[in-house]
């Protein structure tokens, strides 16, 4: 199935239903006062995260959804019956945007996440409501509210811990198969991967992370070129980028170098907090060259692209925010192993570090709100 990542639909929540104008009539009451009920509510539209569906293709298809209208109210003071709302299940990592506004309605990032996107109506009031002193015979009602409508456009970004990124035929498709579960198409030409690839890369039963194989870019893909421009976003929502490089193309008059450098530049066009994102840099296909000419390879390459960071021998202590440099075989899984480690190690150190700043910032914050609280002259706070 391709892959669909976009789509834009127009959601319409129902009308209330109207009030209902009625009086009793019961035998030996002849002037019996208002009983009309009020309308009931108008269905509403809403958006469900959910993990089990993969893409957006439904909603290429059927591009509106209309909720019903709320049921007009009854006599003997009886309500309309709400109508039913609509739930529109999407994957997630799908963003809700408004097209008139440009707003963002929702980000759903996790599964059973729901959010309103047309709101039903209210339904209209019954005359039982107008009844005083001076009007005793209410004729009056209200109408139903109109349901809120809304023309969105869906974006299905990939929710991934790690994002492949490099030139077609690079080897990542290769690689996310020899780490994971994942079986991407693979084949000797540019393009085979034409849509994301996720695969899940387990460590042990308590460790694993989410690798997303991204179709490759090539030269001008921020414009539009190739296939990768429209898959750029996915990257954005990863936490690592590897930026898988083939040291051994077939065709020699490729320079890997070169190639590098472009995708650098077109990461840097395209969003300038993706090309600021920790990107390190995976060469492949070792298998294809013997350790001499491997090592000249690797040397002139990193020197074409002015590589100044620590090579895979050097004894160094690499840290959270320093590149790392990786020299595989994902064909035969050569250093493959050494690679997701590392990853591991990475993605765990950079949970902690995120989850005690957001404990340290809560815990400030709780500080604030306790010193903005009336005291007494004892110093002991005083409940408004």
């Amino acid at each position: 199935m391709k892959f669909i990542d976009e789509a834009k639909i127009e959601v319409a929540a129902g009308k209330g239903g109207n009030g209902a104008t009625s009086f009793r009539r019961e035998k030996f009451v002849p002037r019996g006062g208002p009983d009309g009920g009020d309308g009931g509510k108008g269905g509403s539209v809403w958006a469900e995260a959910d993990e089990n569906t993969n893409t957006l293709v439904e909603y290429r298809f059927v591009k509106r959804y209309q909720a019903k209208n709320g049921e007009k109210g009854h006599g003997s003071d009886r309500y309309g019956a709400g109508a039913d709302d609509i739930v529109l299940k999407m994957p997630v990592g799908t963003l809700i945007r408004d097209l008139d506004t440009d707003e963002i309605v929702a980000d759903l990032t996790h599964h059973g996440q729901r959010v309103c996107l047309a709101k039903g109506g209210k339904g209209g009031l019954g005359n039982i409501h107008f009844k005083s002193s001076v009007n005793r015979a209410p004729k009056q009602s209200t109408p139903g509210e109109e349901g809120e409508t809304r023309s969105l456009q869906l974006e299905l970004k990939v929710l991934a811990d790690v994002g492949l990124l490099g030139m077609p035929n690079a080897g990542k498709s290769t690689l996310i198969t020899a780490v994971s579960a994942a079986r991407p198409k693979i084949a000797n030409y540019p393009f085979t991967t034409l849509h994301p690839n996720l695969g899940v890369v387990r460590i042990d039963e308590n460790h694993s992370f989410v690798m997303a194989d991204i179709p490759g870019l090539i030269e001008g893909a921020a414009e539009g070129a190739g296939l990768g421009h429209r898959f750029l976003k996915h990257l954005s929502r990863t936490g690592l980028l590897l930026h898988v490089v083939d040291l051994a193309p077939f065709d020699e008059t490729v320079n890997p170098a070169e190639e590098a450098l472009a995708i650098i530049n077109e990461l840097r066009k395209y969003d300038e907090e993706l090309y600021g994102k920790p990107r390190w840099l995976v060469l492949n296909k070792l298998d294809m060259l013997d350790e001499e000419e491997a090592q000249a390879r690797t040397a002139a390459f990193l020197e074409a692209i002015g590589w100044d960071y620590p090579k895979p021998d050097d004894r160094f202590q690499f840290d959270m925010e320093t590149p790392r440099l990786f020299q595989i075989s994902a064909l035969t899984h050569q250093g493959t192993q050494e690679l997701v480690h590392q990853i591991n190690q990475y993605l765990t150190e950079k949970k902690r570090i995120e989850t005690e700043k957001a404990e340290a910032e809560q815990a400030a914050a709780n500080v604030e709100i306790a010193e903005q609280q009336p005291k007494t002259d004892t110093g002991v706070f005083k409940p408004e």
